[in-house]
């Protein structure tokens, strides 16, 4: 019976769902992304500590306007951080960014990537 117990609470215990917009009960709203807001902070939260400055991680830069359109232009951007077939996933060695961050960066680049 115990054993029973202990499987039933390791069970529980262990379902998670972390849909960031479930969890924290908020939408994705995509209506007016801007590049000095959504895409910056999604960048200097997850990117910013290996694709900055000189040292920049596997030479991808993304601590400037004009590296980040560079890499969104290449598709290297969108294709890491979606986790895209051909692309290293990023953040390296976490998981996937959720995704209305992803939408974000996704809907500024279809905007026509704007210093905005």
């Amino acid at each position: 019976m115990k054993l029973i117990v202990a499987i039933g609470i390791l069970f529980l215990c262990s379902c998670t769902y972390n849909k960031e917009e479930l969890l924290y009960n908020n939408t994705c709203d995509t209506s007016n992304v801007k590049y000095s807001v959504q895409v910056t902070n999604t960048l200097n939260a997850n990117c910013i500590s290996c694709h900055a400055g000189a040292t920049a991680s596997g030479g991808i830069m993304l601590d400037d306007y004009t590296s980040v359109r560079a890499a969104a232009i290449s598709g290297r951007l969108l294709g890491a951080i979606s986790h895209a077939p051909g692309y290293r996933g990023m953040p390296d060695l976490a998981p996937k960014l959720p995704e209305c961050r992803i939408a974000e960066i996704r809907t500024w680049m279809r905007n026509g990537m704007l210093n905005n």
